[in-house]
């Protein structure tokens, strides 16, 4: 009888490893959440109080996993009843052959069992691997191998420094003392891997692996924070650099962190120094709350305001200070945060700036001046307070208005704005007739020139106004003096020219009378003596008449008076570019005579120096000097203008003697200038200079003392 093949057995595996195998995995079920729950609680502790809100679904996320888990347990219970019963019918069977059915079925389940365990590790979102003490990895999930770019077989039973660049083994080693005292390690690692450049952070929880007392492994489960530990570092990066001042601070105002722009905004050497300042030390003014805390019932939120602070040398400054408030996850406000810009600068500045408008407004207030701006709408933008006394308008009702919205508005007027702002000319000067608001009409006097932005372009006109109605009438009494004095020195001419024929006639009527027997012709002869008497004693009055009124003579100040018809004259010869040179000579006696006159012979001297400057040259100076003589006082006219003609100095004092344009002179000014200082006992001359020019030298007597 032929035998089958007999098989030789292995000896079965006890039935007590199989509990043993069970109560191990329930072991291990329960150092897992263990382990869970202690990762988290290590992971959030000190986080606690600035974790955000979206971090608040991790107890859901854990419960998730945790149920994940004890699906996978059941699984694995299944599975080692399965082994159980298989196990158990071959026992059954001992000495028999496992039917290929068995062995198959028995690899199934062993198989289904490893890729349990493979799915549940793999569907962790972050990384986690396990490692022996010498760096040998044991197990990785997919989150480790995509990380590392290589796959599962690649990276088990590898050293992890053959893809791990940072940290080193000697810092690994240097750690590895107290981790195995303690068996747990907690804490943020720099991972940089051998084929990246870019370092990477992980928030980990590493646990020893035991078997029996001894730590054979360590099991190592992270969380991503890279993105998280970047943002931080660039908002310290920003932090340390910002230019403004950057704080935190408690309710109550204790500075806790600071910039250190901040640190020098407030004069300190170093941060350490300003967050010991007691809150209080910070207020400039004494007696206020902390200047950067808050009241107990305040919300928290965005406030910004200027505030006032004691540096460290004492000084004030002056900071705009803008804070919110942070709460803690039930609400709380823990600190404040806020940033501190130094204004002190910009306020001392607005402060020059105000006291600078102050100054210009006060001194356009002072101008005897109207002035008017006019922006290119026509349209007055600044009127001074003068409009009220020339035309009776307030300035703050001209403000806004057209040239041609006021009442009686001068065309001249509105035709110089017109020259300027379309840039015919840069500078022109008009004068017109004003109506003032009483009814009054004024003579006034315009100059005008453009006036330009910072780009250099016209943006409107500035106007100044003059009344020079007492001017004008003052020239109307000069040409009026002139006329007199004119008609005086004709009339004494006349007389002078009469005086001979009639004295004639009386001569020979005397010696005809006492001639002629004939009583007719005697009465005739006495009739025409009699008429040229009467003619004579006519021609005498006249001649008294024309000779200039003895001037009321007082003792007077040269300087003055000449100051005085410069000031008279100023206008005319400054919009004639004629500059007044006048040196005060110190020492100069007091003279004698009549302020008044005197003062129309130095304007008539004036007007001529200023006439021969412009009929030569666009610009001149007139100088004008003060000396003394034996009992005597000089003023000398020295203007820069083409001279006299050697031939007519000899006429220049003559009446009606000029060289000027018909309608531009009289010629009888140089003649009544020597009439008056005749008067005076005193004297005018003329001569050319030897530099060019003329020069009219006046001379008084000293006023004597007392």
């Amino acid at each position: 009888m032929t035998q089958g093949p007999t098989y030789r057995s292995r000896p079965p595996r006890p039935p007590g490893n199989l509990e043993r195998e069970e109560s191990k995995l329930w072991r291990w079920l329960l150092l897992f959440m263990v382990l869970l729950a202690v990762a988290l609680a290590g992971l959030l502790w000190e986080r606690l109080d600035n974790i955000p809100y979206s971090l608040r679904a991790i107890p859901i996320g854990v419960l998730v996993l945790s149920v994940l888990f004890a699906a996978y347990a059941y699984g694995r219970r299944r599975e080692v009843s399965e082994l159980k019963g298989l196990l158990h019918g071959l026992q059954e069977h001992v000495g028999a052959a496992p039917s290929e059915e068995q062995l198959d079925q028995l690899s199934q389940v062993i198989m289904r069992s490893q890729r349990s365990f493979k799915e549940l590790i793999d569907s962790f979102d972050e990384p986690a691997c396990a490692v022996s003490l010498d760096g040998t990895v044991r197990t990785v999930n997919k989150r480790v191998a995509d990380l590392t770019g290589l796959t599962f077989s690649e990276l088990v039973n590898r050293k992890i420094y053959d893809f791990v660049e940072e940290p080193t083994r000697e810092e690994v080693e240097r750690g590895l003392g107290r981790f195995l005292d303690k068996k747990r390690w907690a804490g943020t690692v720099r991972l940089r891997l051998k084929n990246s450049s870019r370092p990477l952070y992980f928030d980990c929880v590493v646990n020893g692996i035991v078997k029996g007392d001894e730590v054979v492994g360590a099991s190592v489960l992270g969380r991503d924070v890279t993105e998280q530990r970047e943002k931080e570092l660039r908002f310290t990066e920003l932090f340390e650099t910002l230019q403004e001042g950057v704080y935190f601070s408690t309710p109550d105002g204790q500075l806790l962190d600071a910039n250190p722009a901040l640190v020098r905004m407030l004069g300190f050497a170093d941060k350490g120094d300003l967050l010991a300042v007691a809150p209080a030390a910070l207020n400039f003014d004494p007696g206020q709350q902390p200047v950067l805390g808050r009241a107990i019932d305040d919300r928290g939120g965005v406030r910004t305001r200027e505030v006032k602070l004691r540096k460290k040398d004492e000084r004030p400054a002056v900071f705009l200070d803008s804070s919110r408030a942070v709460w803690d996850t039930a609400g709380n406000i823990i600190r404040y945060q806020g940033t501190l810009v130094d204004i002190t600068e910009k306020r001392n500045m607005e402060r020059e700036l105000a006291q600078q408008e102050e100054f210009r407004s006060r001194l356009l207030e002072s101008f005897p001046d109207l002035i008017l701006v006019v922006d290119l709408a026509e349209r007055y933008t600044f009127v001074s307070s003068r409009a009220l006394d020339l035309l009776g308008y307030p300035p703050g009702e001209m403000l806004g208005k057209k040239i041609s919205d006021l009442e009686d508005h001068s065309p001249d007027l509105a035709s110089l704005y017109h020259i300027i702002v379309s840039g015919q000319q840069a500078f022109s000067s008009a004068e017109f007739g004003a109506k003032h608001r009483d009814g009054n009409w004024r003579t006034m006097r315009a100059a005008g020139s453009q006036l330009v932005d910072g780009e250099g372009k016209i943006s409107g006109v500035i106007i100044s106004v003059r009344d020079i109605t007492i001017e004008r009438k003052l020239e109307q009494q000069v040409v009026q003096s002139e006329r007199l004095a004119a008609m005086g020195a004709m009339i004494g001419g006349v007389a002078h020219e009469l005086n001979n024929p009639l004295t004639s006639i009386l001569g020979v009527s005397e010696l005809l009378q006492d001639t002629e027997t004939n009583e007719t012709s005697r009465k005739q002869l006495a009739m025409l003596q009699q008429q040229a008497r009467r003619a004579a004693e006519i021609v005498q009055n006249l001649t008294y008449f024309s000779r200039p009124p003895a001037p009321g003579k007082s003792r007077i100040n040269l300087v003055e008076i000449v100051e005085r018809t410069l000031n008279l004259h100023a206008y005319s010869l400054r919009k004639n570019n004629i500059t007044v040179d006048f040196l005060k000579e110190p020492g100069v006696p007091y003279a004698l005579g009549d302020p008044h006159q005197l003062m129309q012979v130095f304007l008539n001297l004036i007007v001529n120096a200023e006439q021969a400057i412009r009929e030569a040259r666009e610009k001149g100076t007139l100088r004008i000097r003060l000396g003394r003589g034996e009992g005597s006082v000089w003023v000398s006219f020295h203007d820069d203008g083409p001279g006299i003609p050697k031939e007519n100095l000899s006429s220049i004092f003559d009446p009606f003697y000029t060289t000027k344009r018909p309608g531009r002179g009289t010629g009888l000014g140089l003649s009544i200038c020597k009439s008056v200082m005749k008067e005076h006992s005193g004297s005018v001359e003329a001569m050319n200079a030897p530099d060019g020019g003329a020069v009219f030298t006046v001379t008084l007597p000293v006023s004597p003392v007392g």
